[in-house]
């Protein structure tokens, strides 16, 4: 009886002690800010989520195309259009 008190008691204090240090590491890490690419790409994704969202409101969305297509052709268009 002791020893599976000892045995749980022990696997209760590890488990807890690896909860401990991993919440501890990603504490002591910066946010790192995104990068100019990451933010225009951000940037194109919600304007292409607000078209999509007026096509598919507006009954404008060709029959079959789903958000991952229309994102692609999207993003291909906002990005051709910046350059």
């Amino acid at each position: 009886m002791t020893k599976r008190l000892l045995v749980s008691t022990l696997a209760c204090a590890l488990a807890l002690s690896f909860a401990l240090s991993a919440h501890a590491a990603t504490e002591m890490k910066p946010k790192k800010e995104p990068s100019a690419a990451q933010m225009a790409a951000r940037d194109r994704m919600t304007k292409c989520s607000a078209e999509w969202k007026a096509a598919k409101t507006g009954g404008k969305v060709e029959a079959g195309l789903k958000w991952p297509k229309f994102w692609s052709q999207c993003n291909t268009r906002l990005k051709a259009a910046k350059a």
